[in-house]
Formats: C-alpha cells, sequence, structure tokens
C-alpha cells in the first residue's frame, strides 16, 4: 500500500519562495525509523506527520536528522493541506497536539494564524566561538531562548552579509542561532535569518518558531505588539507576528507544489 505525502511552500503566496515542508497525513501512528527514513528522503528541512487524536491531530516534525519539539512552517503547511484535502471542514479551526502543547491553526482574511506559545530570550553572555562562526566581530546585543541564541546586529545588510562557519555553528550549544536587526525596507519591521546545522539545516529559509523570540524581542524594544517580519535567506519569506500573552499569533499564507505517493508498505511504519 502506498502512502500519499504533500509538499507545500509555507510563509508565501508564490511556489518556490518560502520555506518548503512535507506533509503525510496518516490513519494511525507511525513508527519513529519509519518517520526519520521519510524524512531523510524528503531532505527538507521539516517533514510533518500527523495522525487523529482526540479532537485533533497528532503532530511531529522532523529533519532530516531529528525530530524537533517546534516548527512553525511545517504546522502551517500541515493546516493547509487538512483543509485543501477535507481533513477538517474550511470553517473549523486545524488543533494539534504536540510536544509543545496544544497548538491551533485558522483562516484569516485569505492568511493562515498559528497559535503558538511565546518562546522569551534572555539576554546572556555569547558563548566562546558564537560570534566568530557567524563571522561577526560585535553584536549590539545576544540572548537565549529555550530553543535557540538570538544575536541583534546593527542592520538588515549585516543580516544580509553573514556568511557562517556552519561547522563551527554546528558546535553551539543550542537547536539554531537567529541573527535579527530592524527592518531598512518600510513594509516590515525587522530581518532575520535562522541558522540550526545542529540538527542538519544549515539555513532555514523561514522559520515559524523563530518568530516566537522574534516577536516579543521587538515587541519590547518597538512598543508594538503587531509587526510584519521578513526572513531574508535565498527563498525568502513574510511573517505577520503578534504578541498576546503568553501566546504568540503568526501569520503566513501557503502553496501546494507537489502530491506524490511513497512506495512500499506503509503499513510496516518499520525501516524501509
Amino acid at each position: 500500500m502506498s502512502q500519499r505525502i504533500v509538499q507545500v511552500d509555507a510563509f508565501t503566496n508564490e511556489p518556490f519562495r518560502g520555506n518548503p515542508a512535507a506533509v503525510c497525513v496518516l490513519a494511525e501512528p507511525a513508527g519513529e525509523p519509519w518517520m526519520t527514513n521519510v524524512a531523510r528522503e524528503m531532505n527538507l528541512s521539516e517533514t510533518a506527520f500527523l495522525h487523529p487524536e482526540r479532537d485533533g491531530w497528532r503532530l511531529r516534525w522532523f529533519t532530516p536528522v531529528a525530530e524537533v519539539a517546534l516548527c512553525g512552517h511545517a504546522t502551517l503547511a500541515s493546516a493547509h493541506v487538512l483543509w485543501e484535502e477535507g481533513h477538517v471542514p474550511a470553517d473549523h479551526p486545524a488543533r494539534f497536539h504536540t510536544r509543545s502543547g496544544l497548538l491551533s491553526a485558522r483562516r484569516v482574511d485569505g492568511w493562515i494564524e498559528l497559535d503558538f506559545p511565546s518562546n522569551a530570550a534572555t539576554p546572556e553572555r555569547p558563548p566562546d566561538g558564537l560570534l566568530d562562526s557567524l563571522g561577526l566581530q560585535s553584536a549590539v546585543a545576544t540572548a537565549r531562548s529555550r530553543f535557540d541564541w538570538l544575536v541583534e546586529v546593527d542592520s538588515a545588510a549585516s543580516v544580509h552579509a553573514l556568511t557562517p562557519d556552519f561547522g563551527r555553528l554546528a558546535r553551539v550549544d543550542a537547536r539554531g542561532v537567529i541573527v535579527t536587526a530592524l527592518s531598512e525596507d518600510p513594509a516590515f519591521d525587522f530581518v532575520s535569518r535562522f541558522f540550526a546545522p545542529a540538527v542538519g539545516v544549515n539555513e532555514d529559509p523561514v522559520t515559524g518558531s523563530a518568530h516566537c523570540t522574534l516577536t516579543p524581542w521587538w515587541a519590547s524594544k518597538l512598543g508594538r505588539d503587531e509587526m510584519t517580519a521578513r526572513q531574508a535567506s535565498a527563498r525568502g519569506g513574510t511573517v505577520g507576528v503578534a504578541l498576546r500573552g503568553d501566546r504568540v499569533g503568526l501569520r503566513g499564507q501557503a502553496v501546494t507544489v507537489m502530491r506524490a505517493e511513497l512506495i512500499g508498505d506503509a503499513n510496516s511504519r518499520g525501516n524501509t
């Protein structure tokens, strides 16, 4: 028996922009070896696996080398697929049971809005080698969140110009590193890039979970709870953000670019 899989570009309304994620909607739980192999085969920053659970869906995210605790773009892609394929009625929210608690998604004026936990960063001195691995001599500020290091630099131009040493950056004790600055484009409030070689993703094109840290950081600095962010990767993507107490709203769009079938015994859920 084959298993359908869908590839979606998230945080964009154009194919081949934003951040691609694979989404696999299952009838029942799958084994970790099988999910790991599928994620490795897809070779995207994240592959999402869903199956029905209670009043929603169990959702897990895998990079080609590891399972992660929170992922925004693959959650947005998952909601898009659930609505597009009729698993969830178009006017109902999608609810996800995850390692980071209950997450939800709803449609708002042609966008998808995710309800995620805030993950504020606390100012902290950077570990040895962090700035050097980014090619930076100094930073405006550095801080540590539950998952990542945040590095604020002096300009958006500095964010764009980064050429990290990924081998050294992979040795930093964190899931990844967010580098951010005020935007020089009036259409956006701040820009960022996200590097996570420690979990097999040198640079993630658009990172929803990083904006759970960026949102409280820039809300405090700018005195605004609602902002528009740009992730300045080669593919690029736009994220609308809103700080709501200990939660963050992440707003984006999504485009399906491929539907395929995984050939093999999908019921075994073991090594393939």
